[in-house]
């Protein structure tokens, strides 16, 4: 019979010990620094069965299988999901093992010792246990080789991963420290110890093609070596103790930190401070795999901008770099792609914002001058006079298209549609065509949507601009609110309270007066490209309605990158400190992109991308309202 203990066992579980109380510490810490409401929220989400089954789904398919990488870079997906599916399935056959072949059964034995057994038998199960040759000690010999393998598997493309990226499709990786190295190594070399500790004595105690025929028979010369297999075994458990020890320091901190964090969210917990509670459940769940970097529209810059990206924000953050946090804080265009393309969806751009809120940004707070935005007679003719004015085909008929008494839309221009007024203007036109009862709220002037305020961490500033925008909706008594800019369409979706009220981008609006044949278009050869802005694609995956729009106009062509990897134009207001270089380089990126498929005309859906790309594009940009009135019958 073989023995129930031996020393060596100590470094894995003592390692082990410590990261089990270090991680629930750390997450009744997280969970205690959410407000009572969000507390509140997540334990009823525990016991709803519709969020129950979610956090399992999510759990699975987010922490063991990876499926948002795979459906991005299939290599990367399985790297991951072979490692810890792999690792996960290991415990857990490891326990049915266990149970099956217990060498403690019938042994009397202290409480805490059985408890300390149970918790090294399945890692070490085959030096005390012999299981013999029975058809289910095969399955079990079997499945855990199979997994063994595939963990090993997932480790070389790893290591390929981390020495050329480029063969596994990416252009960088994370740059690590001494210490991230060193956990990094100990993670690497766990299971090919573990191999090859199983392997020394798959000779009697049991082992499958991977440890008893490629270890044991071939790589061992089917003779057992008591001095060598003890050294192997003491290996394997020192090398588990130096990555359990080192892990709460480390990004693979990750591991234990993202199932809190899927918990989280799926309760509906947002960022609300930026080093606590919910965001600190984010920063401690990013894996720093690096996926982040090369679609983020800095990673090409000349000035080594990559180094400014999400993961190397999030370390920064870990690490309590002050100076670094807010360099990258600042410098960030807020496109969204890293959130995209993050295993997690961890929302750095919160983060940041959140960030921001700490800092004192200069910005005058003065909203006085929306007491005058109430719409009245007066404001009305002004209004189209002014509009008359912008665009010399305007007849004097255009006069009549405000009708404001019970309007059933109000269109809502914004800061930047009024900068490019030839939007504004065709979105009168549309309206117009499409005899459609509207109210144009800030046809004599910009009122903001209070996003720019929040870029800049100045929430109770945005939030007293927002109050005085939804009064003056809702007293206009529409039923559907109309945006030309996604900058507005998103803060207004996210941030205002207009129930009862339709919210829709132009691009939406204008697919259904097409679908209603409300308005007719003519059809030409003309070959466009869309450019897909970030706060309308990426945030809230308005993809299919403009490009519906332009397959009734047009050819449409394909730019290299499309819809939720489509780029960014470099002109965000998201970004505080990035130069006009910086921003031109990014730019021009990006028209390189556009121009893939060699189009005739630009087309976007956001009025500050098309005064963008306009800078650089060698062919012409437009608004998609600008393209329907060009085509109208």
């Amino acid at each position: 019979m073989r023995p129930t203990f031996d020393p060596f066992v100590l470094p894995f579980v003592i390692g082990t010990t410590f990261v089990l109380l270090y991680c629930f510490i750390g997450m009744i810490r997280i969970i205690w620094q959410l407000p009572k409401e969000d507390r509140r929220k997540f334990g009823l989400s525990l016991i709803t069965p519709k969020t129950l089954w979610k956090n399992i789904k999510d759990l699975f398919g987010d922490c063991l299988f990876h499926v948002k990488i795979w459906k991005r870079k299939p290599l990367i997906g399985y790297m991951h999901s072979a490692i810890a599916f792999g690792w996960f399935m290991i415990i857990i056959v490891g326990h049915f093992e266990t149970v099956a072949f217990s060498p403690l059964r019938g042994v009397e034995m202290p409480f805490m010792q059985k408890l300390m057994s149970n918790l090294y038998l399945p890692i070490f199960f085959r030096y005390f246990a012999i299981e013999g040759l029975t058809l289910k000690a095969h399955i079990f010999s079997f499945l855990m080789d199979f997994f063994l393998l595939m963990i090993i598997s997932g480790i070389v493309i790893a290591v390929v991963k981390k020495k050329r990226p480029k063969k596994v499709g990416m252009k960088r990786v994370t740059k690590f420290g001494i210490k991230e190295d060193l956990v990094r190594i100990a993670l690497w070399t766990i299971f090919p110890l573990r191999f090859l500790a199983e392997s020394s004595v798959a000779g009697f105690a049991g082992g499958s093609f991977l440890t008893k025929f490629l270890g044991f028979d071939l790589l061992f010369g089917g003779n057992y070596n008591e001095t060598l297999s003890m050294v192997l075994w003491w290996l394997y458990s020192i090398d588990l103790a130096i990555f359990m020890f080192v892990l709460p320091f480390t990004r693979y901190m990750h591991i234990p930190a993202e199932a809190l964090l899927i918990l989280l969210r799926n309760a509906g917990l947002k960022t609300t401070a930026p080093r606590k509670g919910y965001a600190l459940a984010e920063i401690y769940s990013c894996p720093s795999c690096g996926l982040c970097i090369d679609v983020c529209p800095m990673s090409d810059s000349k000035n080594n901008n990559y180094k400014k990206t999400a993961v190397y924000f999030m370390r920064n953050i870990r690490r309590k770099n002050k100076r670094e946090v807010r360099k990258m804080t600042e410098i960030c265009l807020m496109c969204g792609k890293c959130i995209e393309v993050c295993p997690l969806g961890i929302d750095s751009l919160n983060i940041k914002i959140a960030q921001r809120e700490n800092i004192s940004y200069r910005m005058k707070s003065d909203f006085g001058y929306l007491g005058s935005q109430q719409v009245n007679e007066t404001t009305r003719q002004q209004g189209n006079e002014s509009t008359r004015q912008q665009d010399n085909e305007t007849t004097s008929s255009d006069s009549q298209v405000f009708r404001f008494s019970d309007s059933k839309t109000v269109y809502f221009a914004g800061c930047m549609s009024h900068l490019t007024p030839r939007i504004t203007r065709s979105m009168v036109k549309i309206f117009k065509e499409a005899k459609e009862d509207y109210e144009f709220l800030d046809m004599n002037g910009s009122i903001c949507c209070g996003r720019p305020m929040m870029l800049t961490g100045k929430k109770k500033e945005a939030q007293a601009l927002i109050e005085k925008n939804t009064e003056l909706i809702k007293n206009s008594g529409a039923k559907r609110l109309v945006l030309s800019c996604p900058i507005c369409y998103k803060v207004f979706k996210e941030e205002y309270n207009l129930e009862g009220i339709e919210i829709l981008h132009h691009t939406q609006y204008i697919n259904e007066l097409i679908e209603k044949e409300k308005i007719h278009i003519d059809r030409s050869d003309k070959r466009y490209v869309y450019h897909d802005p970030c706060e309308l694609g990426r945030a809230f995956k308005v993809y299919d309605e403009p490009r519906n729009i332009i397959d009734n106009i047009g050819l449409l062509t394909a730019a290299k990158s499309n819809k939720d990897m489509s780029v960014c134009c470099g002109g965000s207001i998201g970004s505080l400190t990035m130069t006009l270089e910086e921003r031109d380089e990014i730019t021009a990126n990006s028209v390189k992109d556009l121009m893939h498929n060699n189009p005739e005309e630009i087309v976007t859906a956001c009025p500050l991308c098309q005064k963008t790309f306009a800078r650089k594009s060698p062919i012409a940009v437009k608004d998609i309202a600008e393209i329907v009135v060009e085509n109208l019958e």
